[in-house]
C-alpha cells in the first residue's frame, strides 16, 4: 500500500475497531432518534426489490447469516452497516426499506434506507444499472418527511428529522462502473474533472436534506477500490495484487470529500457533517486480516471469490465459503457481515465524537 502498514494500522484502531465498546456509548449518549441511510448496495437493505432492475441480492447465497436465513436484498450474507449504526443507537436491528410496502410509516419513523444498489453520485451510473438516482433517493425523503409529519404531527416529525443521524454511503459505483474499469465517462471527463462534478452532486444532496431538516450527515469515504478482489482480478499488469493507481484515485477522491465537509460545516447554519474515513480502516484489515480475526481479504466467500457478485455468486453457490465471518469480504465486491459491522464502529465512533453534543 502507498500509506504504511503501521501508520494505517494505527489510525485504523483509532476508528473503533472494537464495535461492541463504541456501540455500548453510542446507547449512551447518541440521542438520535432515526438512522436515514442514502447511497448503494453497501447501504441498501431491499429498495432494489422493488423497482426494474438487476442489481437485487434477494437470492442465496445473499443473507444466509441474516435473521432467519432471509435473503432480503442487502448484498452481504448478514446485515449491512447501516443495520449496525441503528443497532448502536438503540432503535431498530434493521433499517428497513422505504420501498418495501410491509411497513408502515409509524415502523418507518425511527430510520429507514433509501438506498437503491447501483447507485451513484452521477446519474447515468444509476441508470447503467436501472437504480434509483440519489435525486430520487432525496424525492423519497421529502416524500417521507409528508408522510411523518402526517402521522406523527408537525412538531414530533420535525424533531425526527432534525435529530436525525443521515448516513450517505455512495460514489463507488462511479469509479467502478462508470471510469476506471468501464469508462463510459472517460470519453468526456478527465480525472480531476469527473472527481469535481461527483463532488458537486455530492454536495448537492447533502444541501437538500439540510433544506430539509436534516443536519446530523456522515459521508463515508470511498474504500481502497484498488484491493477489492473483482479489482485484484482484472489488474492485468500485477495479476492478484491490488491496483494503486485506483487507490490513488480513491484516496484523492476521498480528500476532495474531505474539504467539502469542511466548506458545508462552515456554510450550512447548524450542519454538523462528520467524513468517514472508510478507506484507512479497510486498508489496514486487507493489509493484515490475522489482527481482526480474519482469515482471507484477497478474495470474497462466494462462488471462486474473484469475479463473482449479484446473480453470479447464485449460480456459484457450490463453492461458497463455509464461514463467512473469516472473509473480509463476502463477494467480488461486497464486504461480508462481520466487515460491515467494523465500518460502523467507525461511524458510530465518529458519530459519538463530533455530531451530538
Amino acid at each position: 500500500m502507498l500509506i504504511s502498514t503501521l501508520l494505517v494500522s494505527v489510525l485504523a484502531h483509532a476508528y473503533a475497531i472494537i464495535p461492541a465498546n463504541a456501540f455500548a456509548a453510542a446507547r449512551d449518549k447518541v440521542p438520535a432518534p432515526a438512522v436515514f441511510a442514502f447511497g448503494d448496495s453497501t447501504v441498501d437493505t431491499g429498495n432494489n426489490n422493488f423497482i426494474q432492475t438487476v442489481a437485487r441480492g434477494n437470492y442465496p447465497p445473499y443473507g444466509r447469516d441474516y435473521a432467519g436465513g432471509v435473503a432480503t436484498g442487502r448484498f452481504s450474507n448478514g446485515r449491512l452497516s447501516a443495520d449496525f449504526v441503528s443497532d448502536a443507537l438503540g432503535l431498530s436491528p434493521s433499517l428497513p426499506a422505504y420501498l418495501d410496502p410491509a411497513h408502515t410509516i409509524h415502523h418507518l419513523a425511527s430510520g429507514v434506507s433509501f438506498a437503491s444498489a447501483g447507485a451513484g453520485l452521477d446519474n447515468i451510473t444509476s441508470q447503467i444499472m436501472s437504480a434509483m438516482t440519489l435525486s430520487q433517493q432525496i424525492d423519497h425523503f421529502r416524500e417521507y418527511t409528508e408522510k411523518l409529519k402526517r402521522a406523527k404531527g408537525e412538531a414530533a416529525a420535525r424533531h425526527i428529522i432534525s435529530h436525525a443521524l443521515y448516513v450517505f454511503s455512495i460514489g463507488s459505483s462511479d469509479f467502478l462502473q462508470n471510469y476506471l474499469v468501464f469508462p463510459v465517462r472517460g470519453y468526456r471527463f478527465s480525472l480531476p474533472e469527473y472527481q469535481a462534478y461527483l463532488v458537486a452532486a455530492a454536495e448537492a444532496a447533502v444541501r437538500a436534506v439540510h433544506k430539509l431538516g436534516g443536519r446530523a450527515v456522515k459521508l463515508v469515504g470511498l474504500p481502497p477500490l484498488g484491493c477489492l478482489p473483482l479489482e485484484r482480478a482484472v489488474n492485468l499488469r500485477r495479476p492478484g495484487d491490488c491496483n494503486e493507481m485506483h487507490n490513488m484515485v480513491a484516496m484523492s477522491f476521498n480528500g476532495r470529500l474531505v474539504r467539502l465537509v469542511a466548506k458545508l460545516n462552515w456554510e450550512l447554519a447548524g450542519a454538523r457533517l462528520v467524513y468517514v474515513d472508510q478507506y484507512t480502516l479497510l486498508s489496514a484489515i486487507i493489509a493484515k486480516p490475522w489482527e481482526y480475526g480474519f482469515e482471507n481479504s484477497v478474495r470474497g466467500c462466494c462462488g471462486t471469490g474473484y469475479v463473482e457478485t449479484g446473480v453470479l455468486c447464485s449460480l456459484d453457490s457450490a463453492l461458497t465459503c463455509g464461514n463467512a465471518d473469516n472473509y473480509v469480504f463476502f463477494d467480488a465486491v461486497h464486504p461480508s457481515e462481520r466487515t460491515y459491522k467494523i465500518i460502523a464502529g467507525a461511524i458510530v465512533n465518529a458519530t459519538t465524537s463530533h455530531l451530538f453534543h
